[in-house]
């Protein structure tokens, strides 16, 4: 869209428990972002072939078609009860969830999505689906988890890696929006590569190695506390697994952040078993950033 002052948080919604906690979440995102709400349901079934209208001699609002609007119609009223101020739309729209939510997410500030769910989001955080979604949207994805808390941080994972880089941004942005701190969280296990085909030493000083883990930390944050002076920063640098100390970051964090891929402890963040840990087993709502432009 040209003007991209509008552009609207967007749930997908399938009528499953989940993706109605989903809708609860995302009309609280767009109420604090003073953006319109954007209701999506995936229909998938003209693509199978499948007869969309009610049986002959069934009730005129039967069929899959029917179905649809209804799952669509009761999550804007789940929306309205949020927040009667935001503006919320519905829509059915005819093809896959995932190309469906990625052509949303061409024109979104945020996808909302939930953890679980039935018929098109079915399992969607453990295919193929959650990977392309959160690897390829155009705008940040922010996926239900937990039990969405007013209060404690909003937790960003870094690594010194470009994506990094955007979470950090994301997430200062947020904590400003939620009046909280922001937590920077650097886990490592082995010493990071400063780029690719770099050579790491077989043998290396702890002590050094530490402080240079904590450079990386300190340079990630470097300048948001000018930027955001009403934004407590606090610096956590753990060795472990970075999966581990986000998860246990999760507890006490209204948020955790963390880029599409990585470097070094979030390496293939997305695409590996830590993204199977973060997203299984924090105990909040996840970001994921991709891109990050203003909308």
């Amino acid at each position: 869209m040209s003007n991209r002052s509008g552009a609207p948080v967007v749930v997908g919604v399938d009528g499953s428990p989940s993706a109605l906690h989903a809708v609860r979440l995302a009309a609280r995102e767009a109420a604090i972002r003073n953006r319109p709400l954007r209701v999506v349901h995936a229909f998938v079934w003209p693509l199978l072939g499948v007869p969309l209208g009610p049986a002959p001699d069934a009730p005129s609002e039967g069929g899959l078609r029917h179905q649809a609007e209804r799952i669509v119609t009761e999550a804007v009223a789940e929306a309205g009860k949020v927040d009667p101020e935001v503006p919320v739309t519905g829509v059915v729209v005819d093809g896959a969830p995932t190309a469906v939510l990625l052509a949303e997410a061409r024109d979104a500030v945020l996808v909302v999505l939930g953890s679980r769910g039935l018929g098109g989001f079915a399992g969607l955080l453990l295919g193929s689906s959650a990977v392309q979604v959160s690897s390829h949207a155009a705008c940040p994805v922010l996926v239900v988890r937990g039990e969405p808390r007013a209060d404690g941080p909003v937790v960003v994972g870094v690594d010194g890696s470009d994506l990094s880089d955007l979470a950090v941004a994301f997430a200062v942005e947020e904590a400003a929006r939620r009046g909280t701190e922001l937590v920077a969280v650097h886990a490592w296990l082995h010493p990071t590569p400063l780029g690719p085909g770099d050579m790491l030493p077989l043998a290396y000083d702890l002590d050094a190695l530490a402080d240079d883990e904590e450079r990386v930390l300190v340079e990630a944050v470097a300048g948001w506390a000018e930027r955001y002076p009403e934004v407590p920063i606090r610096r956590r640098l753990v060795r472990g697994a970075p999966a581990r100390a986000l998860v246990e970051e999760s507890q006490t964090a209204q948020l955790v952040v963390v880029g599409a891929r990585g470097r070094g402890g979030l390496a293939g963040l997305l695409l590996g078993s830590v993204s199977h840990a973060v997203l299984h087993h924090t105990r909040c709502p996840v970001a994921i950033v991709r891109h990050h432009d203003a909308r």
